[in-house]
């Protein structure tokens, strides 16, 4: 097969640079490769009846197919530089607002109005926080929500489909530069397909098989980074005056103790706690809905240590997954416990939980994450939660059930020119696989970008 364009991943980066491509330049031939499924045919087993935990599925559902490992997220666009990602380092701040505000509108147009635009601008919470040491990060944030998310995503693809080639559960094993300066890649048995331009946006599950096509081509990575924590579920209550007013809250804490930045990370207002399937290694996450009938009476976010490591040590990925197979190792998937466990050090129960006045959202395995995260980590989580009890007061209760681990894997940042190329002209990486962007939002306007270098 011959294309003008290959996109490899059907994340947002690839979506949204496949749907400009055909917007722009119709004719132009786009094939989309890609490891998961279709949309509708996403399903993870996990009911709550008969299947309770992750079965290790060789593609998994969640990270994996049309819309990558943000379909099934809550839906949330941060518009800012402040964070998602280092994009405007490349392209400049103006150029990156205003492709996330380009991507916001796309978005409204297939599904999406309707939906709430919160902004922490002139918020008194950062006054607030400001006073207890915490820093409110700012943000215009759209709440799409997984079922509105959803929607979007079926209608973008029912606009595609016809005109665009998808390869649905089709793996790219490599890339090829050839001697013209086209590329081949290599899929399935022995079949190849080949093309003028590649982009490359494989999305955080895709982060080893990156690593080693950068390998393979000689192409430089730079420094790497994981973000260890737990992901926290409480009442949604004691968050609701931050939530009512600005759904997704960015606060950052610098512990006393080690100076490490403890981060919230991913809020979902009345949500749910999930797993999730990363290269085989179970570790949480949460979702979020626009549908009043699906929300819940809790509320949960994630508490992220980032972990910067530096010469020689290059192995950020290996050092969180080896935590996230330790957590699956003593509880079988993903350990909870509650705070008050943790606080007199003792493992979690199932009575106990179950006596608690917080009722939880995932079926996990009660015990003791002290056994898992590194001292430095855990004691940076316990820091940020009693700083986070003077803004919320009820977080620091025993009941607080801490979810982990929640693992954030990173790509070794590639080096990429301005045009998020490589030095083969004609070779792009883009989304979160790049190491550039942490984010739906930051990922989708770097789809757009390249589509755009491309059309030149």
């Amino acid at each position: 097969m011959n294309y003008d364009v290959i996109i490899i991943g059907a994340g947002p980066g690839g979506i949204f640079s496949a749907y400009e491509l055909m917007l722009k330049k119709p004719e132009l031939k786009v094939g989309v490769f890609e490891t998961g499924f279709p949309l509708e045919k996403r399903k993870c087993p996990i009911d709550g009846d008969k299947v309770k935990s992750c079965i290790k599925c060789p593609t998994c559902a969640i990270m994996n197919g049309f819309g990558g490992a943000g379909a099934f997220s809550d839906g949330k666009y941060n518009i800012t530089n402040d964070f998602g990602g280092t994009l405007y380092q490349y392209i400049g701040k103006d150029k990156a607002l205003e492709l996330m505000k380009y991507v916001d509108e796309i978005n409204m147009s297939h599904g999406g109005e309707g939906t709430k635009m919160f902004s922490t601008a002139g918020s008194e919470f950062k006054k607030l926080c400001l006073q207890n040491k915490l820093k409110l990060l700012d943000a215009s944030v759209r709440h799409l929500g997984t079922d509105i998310n959803y929607i979007v995503l079926g209608n973008l693809y029912n606009e595609m489909k016809d005109k665009i080639d998808f390869h649905f559960h089709t793996p790219v094993k490599d890339i090829e530069v050839l001697e013209d300066g086209r590329f081949r890649i290599h899929y399935g048995e022995n079949e190849t397909a080949e093309c003028d331009k590649c982009v490359v946006s494989v999305g955080r599950s895709g982060s080893k098989w990156m690593e080693e096509v950068c390998k393979k081509l000689n192409i430089d990575t730079l420094s790497n980074r994981v973000d260890i924590g737990v992901r926290v579920e409480l009442p949604a209550a004691i968050f609701s005056h931050l939530t009512d007013e600005l759904y997704e809250s960015k606060i950052v804490y610098r512990t006393h103790k080690y100076e490490d930045a403890v981060r919230t990370f991913c809020m979902n207002p009345n949500g749910i706690v999930v797993n999730e399937n990363t290269n085989g290694i179970v570790t949480v996450n949460g979702h979020s809905f626009e549908d009043q009938s699906k929300k819940t009476e809790n509320t949960n976010f994630a508490l992220l240590v980032a972990k910067h490591f530096s010469e020689p040590f290059k192995e950020s990925n290996a050092y969180g997954e080896s935590i996230a197979r330790l957590s699956n190792m003593l509880g079988g998937g993903v350990i909870v416990q509650r705070f008050g466990d943790l606080e007199k050090g003792r493992r979690s129960n199932k009575k106990r939980i179950q006596e608690g006045t917080v009722r939880p959202t995932l079926d996990a395995t009660p015990g003791d994450l002290s056994l898992v995260l590194p001292k430095r980590i855990l004691d940076g989580i316990m820091e940020m939660i009693y700083a986070l009890d003077k803004i919320a007061p009820g977080t620091a209760n025993d009941d607080t059930l801490l979810y982990g681990v929640e693992v954030k894997f990173y790509n070794m940042e590639v080096k990429l020119d301005e045009n998020l190329e490589t030095q083969y002209k004609g070779l792009y990486i883009i989304g979160d696989g790049s190491g550039v962007t942490h984010s739906l939002s930051h990922a989708s306007a770097s789809g757009v970008y390249v589509a755009r270098q491309i059309l030149k």
